[in-house]
């Protein structure tokens, strides 16, 4: 446990060592400037802070990393300043957003908001602080770099000559992809059930409301992934949340505790940290009521029934969808599944639930699975039969089959390549000085040592 602990330290220290200077733990680097963008300062520092993050977190490095890291910089440099010039504004709303995020997931990973500030020894608000401007550059880089781009297109000729140009071996290998139908059924819930689990949640928010302190109960009992959190999700904004959930979150006061909300997780009881604006960070107690066995062998049956009568041709897969599935979003097609990751009807084996992957992976198309258990979107139990629509075989990609794809990485060229072009453009354009430590560097770009 301890060296899984340090584990998690190691980690968060190497994802936030580059953010700021300040924040590294234990460490002393003597500062200088070692270059000028425009107006803005490259230091010694941001070189040494990523390239221990680099170190840190096994990321591969050329021969010469800190020569590698300034260009890198100095890129980035050229970016921000020129957004600063084109007047380029990033609102606060945008930028505290992002570093919410940011911050989220390093509590994620370290365990909590007390942990992360016992480690380095700063409240919340500083640590965001110390985070604010570099969080700021970032998005002003994207964005900058968006525009650059943005009437960047490629015609079907260009894909073509882009594929007619790569080497055998530089041809993308497209992995084997599936498409499926499902009928789902969720197992019926009775009153007994609900009424027990409203009850338990009535007894720890008494607890609660007497003195308890809400996150230990959390832990101790909710039954959603935030539990080890001490139930805190984090910001998040109305339509990042279920609606029930949300309007009874929006409604509390500060430290209020909401009665008993009922989502399409399950129910909850509901603490409110703290809002800003249109966002609210809570944490919550979630709990679901127990299935009954004989509901779950009954819903497995009648399943089962249902793939006979498609096994026979007595009824079609997509009629019997219609009718039956309980999942709304895909009963409407049919059955017919969209991977929410690109929007198109196609999955890797990978991309599924360890569920669906046990039970698709030896299944020829137009076969059906038994009835299995498995878990929605909200982590509800659920039980499903899959139609293997289709299955393409792993292959070199080609413009027949996978058109999309180069054109992606048709387009992405054409963008890097309209980058570089801007790049060399700028250099010129603006005042660079780079420290004599640096000169013997070989950058990709020797514009950068003009002066």
């Amino acid at each position: 446990m301890q060296m899984m602990n340090e584990m998690k330290r190691m980690a968060i220290l190497a994802a936030m060592i580059v953010l700021s200077v300040g924040m590294v733990k234990g460490q002393m680097i003597l500062d200088r400037i070692v270059a000028v963008v425009g107006e803005h300062r490259i230091l010694q520092s941001d070189i040494e802070t990523q390239y221990l993050q680099n170190k840190a977190q096994g990321i591969s490095m050329p021969d010469e990393p800190k020569c590698w890291l300034l260009e890198e910089n100095l890129g980035q440099k050229l970016l921000v300043n020129q957004a600063r010039i084109d007047s380029i504004e990033i609102s606060e709303g945008t930028v505290e957003m992002e570093l919410d995020g940011r911050l989220q997931y390093f509590i994620g990973m370290i365990g909590s908001q007390e942990a992360l500030e016992e480690y380095f020894g700063k409240s919340i608000l500083q640590i965001k602080a110390d985070m604010r401007e570099s969080v700021r550059e970032s998005i002003l880089q994207r964005q900058m770099q968006s525009t650059i781009t943005a009437d960047v297109q490629v015609t079907p000729s260009e894909v073509k000559s882009y594929y007619n140009s790569l080497p055998r071996d530089s041809i993308p290998f497209i992995d084997s992809k599936i498409e499926i139908s499902q009928l789902t059924m969720y197992p019926k819930i009775d009153e007994e059930a609900v009424f027990e689990t409203k009850q338990r949640l009535l007894d720890l928010r008494r607890r609660i409301i007497d003195g308890e302190k809400f996150t230990t109960l959390a832990v101790l009992y909710s039954e959603g992934p935030s539990a080890s959190k001490g139930g805190e999700i984090g910001f998040l904004g109305k339509g990042e949340l279920d609606p029930a959930y949300a309007k009874a979150a929006f409604s509390l006061k500060q430290d209020g505790i909401s009665t008993i909300v009922e989502s399409s997780f399950g129910f909850h009881i509901i603490q409110l940290i703290e809002r800003r604006d249109d966002r609210v960070n809570t944490r919550h107690i979630l709990m679901k009521p127990k299935i009954n066995p004989q509901s779950t062998i009954a819903t497995r049956r009648k399943l089962d029934s249902i793939a006979r009568l498609i096994r026979v041709d007595t009824v079609k897969f997509k009629l019997a969808a219609r009718i039956y599935s309980q999942d709304k979003n895909t009963a409407v097609n049919g059955g017919i599944m969209v991977n929410p990751m690109d929007n198109t009807t196609e999955f890797e084996l990978n991309d599924l639930q360890p569920a669906e992957f046990v039970a698709l992976r030896d299944l020829n198309v137009g076969e059906i699975t038994d009835p299995f258990k498995s878990e929605d979107e909200n982590v509800k139990e659920v039980y499903k039969i899959i139609l293997l629509e289709n299955r393409t075989a792993p292959h070199r990609a080609n413009l027949k089959d996978d058109y999309m794809i180069l054109m992606d990485l048709a387009l992405e060229k054409k963008r890097e390549e309209a980058y570089q072009i801007w790049l060399n453009e700028k250099i010129q354009e603006t005042y660079v000085q780079i420290d004599n430590s640096f000169t013997g560097c070989q950058f990709n770009n020797e514009g950068w040592l003009k002066n």
